[in-house]
């Protein structure tokens, strides 16, 4: 099997190795700085996701790799992901500037929550880091013990990141369901890999596809059921139904822009993980994962939309618990592509649709996200109904609102929105799954009502102020202003050139 060699390409793994090292970086200038400079922490932050994306660029040519078997036919080059544990090609890369560039509009979103409701900012900052560390590794790994580990890097510090609200009873809540979910699916994952290990005597993902389409007889129920956990895990983690549950209280209960980077970067990273081991570790069990990806395609957008749809205007947090059950529904559609993918002689593109529509969906929702801690920091309830007459308050942010969620909907002048439907819709009649599509299609039209009536209200005359009420402050913090103009911008120039998503996303080819 060849031995482990030492040499690292620290190029390759600089992504994830200068997002740990700013996260501890943090955690030990915390013990240092008094608590007046403490806002320090949070630029410290920012500015380490920001060398983390930059170190993108040098590995723009997708062909590097680092931790390999050496051996027989086992040397660097073309087929070293063959044989290596992490790799930077071009689906890591593209994974990453996605997980990276949402922890950074997360992080931006954070700079004034942090402050304004007494977070803990050296744990805060840290806990960010971490995941986003985590995170950013999960994409480059090729072997089942190096994605369990960046999987549970990116979810564990999650867990105390929806907590940190001391004293908040829903804060607790929500962590404690997170949590127990979290681990019941990395039980689960890790059952499932320690089968897929004893039926083919190996963790790499590439030498596994090899192992279980020549498996030994006697170890073929064994190997299915490995396939069978390890896809059960990962449902988990990307929130599918039935194991969605946690996902509206969780949201509810964290603080905003933490919910935020859950919504972006905590399902890239199960999707992500789930596409690797169903496309790259398992191609020969397709015809058990494809329907059963297309089932649960199928189940989660429609429990996300009708959810979604029954959402009281008037009832406390509504605003987010309708952007959490909007998820679960967007996780369906993204869950389409990857079953279709079980269909195809081209996995690859159909892969592509999904990337292309992580793109739009992260722009997007995160923008959604920044105008709801904007509305927040007037109106703390966060109801649907605290959003009318937000135009003739700030009609900026109600423009940008209202143009995120028609993007979510799939209406102009929302074109990405579009594009990016009917990419996913196109990967599945091309798969032959036309019931699937038509499925989708009805789901869509479910979905335009929530996003419409929510528009709508943004653009109502404003409800009389009570007597003595106070105005509404003018003074918006620079770095929330600075996120709703950047998702903005992205979304408008996606829509203007849809065809550069496809194009970019195309190049995620594993």
């Amino acid at each position: 099997m060849g031995s482990l060699a030492q040499s690292v390409d620290w190029l390759a793994i600089a992504p994830p190795t200068v997002t740990a090292v700013v996260a501890l970086a943090v955690l030990v200038a915390d013990l240092f700085l008094p608590e007046a400079r403490k806002p320090l922490l949070g630029a410290m932050a920012v500015g380490g996701l920001v060398l983390a994306g930059l170190s993108l660029l040098p590995l723009h040519d997708g062909d590097r790799s680092t931790f390999c078997l050496t051996g027989p036919g086992t040397g660097m080059g073309a087929g070293a992901h063959a044989t290596c544990s992490y790799a930077a090609d071009h689906f890591t890369l593209v994974i990453q500037l996605l997980v990276l560039g949402g922890a950074l509009l997360a992080a931006l979103l954070s700079l004034s929550t942090v402050a304004d409701t007494a977070l803990p900012a050296g744990e805060f900052w840290f806990l960010l880091l971490s995941s986003a560390a985590g995170a950013a590794l999960l994409p480059a790994s090729r072997d089942l013990a190096t994605l369990v580990v960046a999987l549970e890097v990116a979810s564990l510090p999650a867990f105390a990141l929806v907590g940190l609200r001391r004293g908040d009873r829903r804060s607790s809540e929500a962590a404690l369901k997170f949590f127990l979910s979290s681990v019941t699916a990395t039980a689960v994952t890790l059952l499932g890999a320690s089968f897929v290990y004893a039926a083919t005597g190996t963790l790499h993902l590439t030498r596994i596809a090899d192992g279980l389409a020549h498996t030994d007889p006697r170890l073929t129920v064994l190997a299915e059921a490995g396939v069978a956990l390890t896809l059960v895990g990962f449902a988990f983690k990307t929130a599918a139904v039935p194991f969605h549950f946690w996902v509206p209280d969780t949201y509810v209960g964290a603080p905003l822009p933490v919910a935020a980077y859950l919504s972006v970067v905590g399902k890239a990273v199960g999707f992500t993980g789930l596409i690797l081991v169903t496309v790259v570790a398992f191609p020969s069990y397709a015809d058990v994962w494809g329907p059963a990806l297309a089932v649960l395609a199928t189940l989660t957008m429609t429990a996300g939309n009708v959810a979604a749809l029954r959402q009281r205007p008037d009832r406390r947090s509504s605003a987010v618990r309708l952007l959490a059950w909007s998820s679960v529904g967007q996780a369906g559609y993204l869950l389409v592509p990857i079953a279709a993918a079980g269909y195809t002689d081209d996995p690859a593109r159909a892969i592509g649709s999904t990337v292309a529509y992580a793109l739009m969906y992260a722009a997007v929702n995160l923008g959604a996200f920044a105008v709801a801690a904007l509305v927040a920091r007037t109106k703390p309830h966060n109801r649907i109904t605290d959003y009318r007459g937000l135009y003739a308050r700030r009609p900026l942010a109600a423009l940008a609102l209202g143009f995120f969620l028609l993007c979510l909907a799939g209406l102009p002048p929302g074109v990405i929105g579009l594009f990016a439907k009917v990419t996913v819709f196109s990967a599945a009649v091309d798969a032959g799954l036309g019931w699937l599509a038509v499925v989708m299609a009805v789901n869509v039209v479910i979905a335009l009502y929530y996003y419409l009536h929510w528009t709508a209200i943004l653009f109502r005359a404003p409800e009389a102020e009570p007597a003595g009420a106070e105005a509404e402050p003018v003074r918006v913090p620079a770095p929330l202003t600075a996120a709703i103009a950047v998702t903005a911008v992205a979304g408008v120039a996606l829509s203007g050139a849809p065809e550069l998503v496809l194009r970019f996303a195309s190049k995620a080819l594993l």
